[in-house]
């Protein structure tokens, strides 16, 4: 998704709407003003325009011009660009009047910040499937990689995963993708659609758990007007939306039994009926399914159809966990660290090998999501553009038996590694090795700082700062011992 222009005079709100849509991948920015959203339009690198509230009353002379521009760029041979706008309301009479004043959409604050997610990337998909497309050849073999270049490693259980998204791509059949938390699932339903015959068409995704149960039956199949009280106008459903291409139903396990059963008649009859209606429709979707639950415990605890797993269960991916693909840490390490200081703006960092010791050794719970958030903490905190050991949070400190050997350098007679102190608090007891080494290599060293900082593998500069940090007092140097360096 291109970039989200945001016009509203609340600050408050403009960095709720923002944050939530960072927190979805997607990039923001606020415009002073209307003639503001037309300048950023012209430059072709923006997408949808949200206008808040307090900003409504100058929407329809926006919708206005930006038509205007959209019809432009169609008659100068462009590739079309139907511009689009939501609009973000208090209650449902201003929706209604936005609409009438030229918005696509409407939002109402009360449906919270995934509601306007979720408005956005529908959004998206009608303006994709409505730009004109030149036909292009086919995604080379190995072109998986490419389409989700988030997918880093070159590990076995990687090469595996792709292969096997290779192999399932070109069949109709729904594919089940599961995998803990932050493994990349929706990485993996992406690939499959690139793979696909129906690359061409939209991808939609959409996380069953996000949406208020009340809901999740008229975003996914659509309503006829008057279907129900707030029914004003027909409305259609995702697999409308996403008829043609691939509808990626994301944490599925959350989907309601009542729902499930009409779920299971569109994979096996291909045919929808929207709430309110008599009749049914035909779609062409490709079902992805993902979850982080094992939906065979699921079906038989009796909270998911069997019939249903069993027919999503035919094609299944199972992503591995980072920590049993720790080979591919380094690299992704190194993916993220360039592609968080070219966001930030920040010069090039190196990560230290003590550091890198740390992040492979590290379970990460959160998987590569944690990864990736947890390095981009550290290029901000990192000091000389080195990520050390002091920029990476606690909870990596001495959470593993092999993090603390890598972090103090040696292991006891046992097995066991030596900590300083009484400690338990892994935060203090940190620090207290992180000053034993110190001492340890301004002592080798006879207190010469620059040779210390090359044994520690840390910066001179942050050597300072720990020395002062740490109170260490440096020895006069003895007879004979070669010159400090200061």
């Amino acid at each position: 998704m291109r970039r989200i222009l945001l016009l509203e005079i609340d600050e408050r709100l403009r960095r709720e709407v923002l944050l939530a849509l960072h927190d979805h991948g997607i990039e923001g920015q606020t415009v002073a003003d209307a003639s503001s959203i037309a300048a950023v339009w012209q430059q072709g690198d923006a997408g949808l325009v949200v206008v808040g509230p307090g900003s409504l009353a100058g929407l329809g002379a926006l919708a206005r011009e930006l038509r205007a521009l959209g019809a432009a760029s169609n008659a100068h041979g462009a590739a079309a660009r139907e511009p689009g706008v939501v609009a973000l309301v208090p209650d449902e009479a201003d929706g209604l009047s936005a609409i009438g004043e030229g918005a696509h959409d409407f939002v109402l604050l009360s449906a919270g910040m995934d509601g306007l997610v979720l408005s956005l990337r529908k959004q998206e998909v009608l303006r994709g499937r409505a730009a004109t497309r030149a036909p292009g050849p086919a995604p080379a073999e190995n072109s998986v990689a490419v389409a989700v270049e988030r997918f880093v490693g070159a590990s076995p259980k990687i090469n595996a995963l792709l292969a096997q998204v290779r192999r399932f791509a070109a069949v109709p059949s729904a594919v089940l993708v599961g995998g803990e938390s932050g493994t990349g699932k929706e990485l993996v339903a992406r690939a499959l659609h690139e793979q696909s015959p129906w690359r061409r068409g939209p991808f939609v995704p959409v996380n069953c758990g996000a949406i208020p149960a009340g809901l999740i039956e008229s975003e996914l199949f659509g309503h006829e007007r008057g279907a129900f009280t707030d029914a004003v106008r027909d409305k259609r459903g995702l697999f409308e939306v996403a008829d043609g291409g691939t509808l990626f139903l994301d944490e599925i396990a959350d989907l309601p039994l009542g729902l499930q059963a009409k779920l299971l008649r569109v994979l096996q009859d291909g045919t929808v009926r929207r709430v309110g209606a008599t009749d049914d429709m035909q779609v062409r979707v490709r079902v992805v399914a993902a979850t982080a639950r094992e939906l065979r415990a699921e079906a038989s605890a009796g909270r998911f159809r069997e019939d249903l797993y069993y027919r999503l269960a035919g094609l299944e991916i199972e992503i591995p966990a980072l920590r049993e693909r720790r080979e591919d840490i380094p690299r992704l390490v190194a993916h993220f660290l360039a592609r968080s200081c070219a966001r930030l703006g920040l010069s090039p960092r190196q990560v230290d090998p003590a550091a890198m010791n740390i992040l492979v050794a590290y379970d990460w719970p959160g998987n590569v999501r944690e990864l990736e958030n947890t390095i981009e903490r550290a290029a901000v905190l990192c000091a000389d553009d080195r990520v050390d050991v002091a920029s990476l949070p606690d909870r990596l400190l001495g959470a593993t038996r092999a993090a603390q050997a890598a972090l103090a350098g040696r292991d006891d007679a046992a097995g066991q590694v030596v900590i300083p102190g009484p400690e338990l608090s892994i935060k203090r007891a940190s620090r207290e090795i992180e000053e034993t080494l110190i001492r340890r290599a301004l002592g080798r060293t006879q207190g010469n700082r620059v040779r210390a900082a090359e044994l520690l593998e840390i910066s001179h500069r942050a050597l300072l700062y720990k020395i002062k940090d740490y109170g260490i007092e440096i020895e006069p140097r003895r007879r004979g011992a070669p010159k400090s360096d200061a």
